[in-house]
């Protein structure tokens, strides 16, 4: 079975919006007052989400409503959802540097914090300050991961070749 660049496009375009729409539902839940794994991002999150100040809640909702705008970029990239963005080179163009810029920020912002703390849970690498080694698993098997496997999946469908093709623009 031979798979094209349409159907690699369309699952990475959904696989991307379903990682973003699963993180804004997470940041949207902490921004209500949810404190449910919230032990587990340490540090500055930690302390944002547990403050129920206006600083804190603004944050939570733009951060959420990133996240949200970030998933319907990536369902542009999926069809049938947002196929008209195909027939105009403009908006194509701008959605594809979009969905590039933004992959390469999460898959570089997830796989450096991967990385480095995998470095340090290995003992490569020892911080000076002392580390919450809960959190930092956390942050090295999901929530960094997490943001490497968003970001993978949305520079896949935005570099999917076939998208940027005309002939194949035309057939859409």
């Amino acid at each position: 079975m031979t798979v094209s660049y349409d159907q690699v496009r369309t699952w990475s375009g959904y696989a991307a919006a379903a990682l973003a729409f699963a993180s804004a539902a997470v940041t949207a839940y902490w921004t209500a007052g949810g404190t449910l794994l919230l032990d587990t991002v340490g540090g500055t999150f930690e302390e944002l989400g547990r403050a129920r100040t206006a600083t804190a809640i603004g944050v939570g909702v733009v951060v959420t409503a990133a996240k949200v705008a970030a998933g319907m970029l990536a369902l542009a990239f999926a069809r049938p959802p947002l196929a008209l963005v195909r027939r105009h080179d403009n908006l194509r163009r701008l959605v594809r540097i979009l969905g590039i810029a933004g992959g390469v920020l999460l898959a570089a912002y997830g796989g450096l914090l991967v990385l480095a703390g995998g470095l340090v849970l290995t003992g490569v690498m020892t911080p000076s300050t002392p580390v919450n080694e809960r959190a930092l698993r956390w942050h090295v098997f999901v929530w960094d991961l997490w943001f490497l496997l968003w970001g993978l999946a949305l520079l896949v469908a935005a570099c999917a070749p076939q998208w940027n093709r005309p002939a194949d623009r035309a057939r859409s």
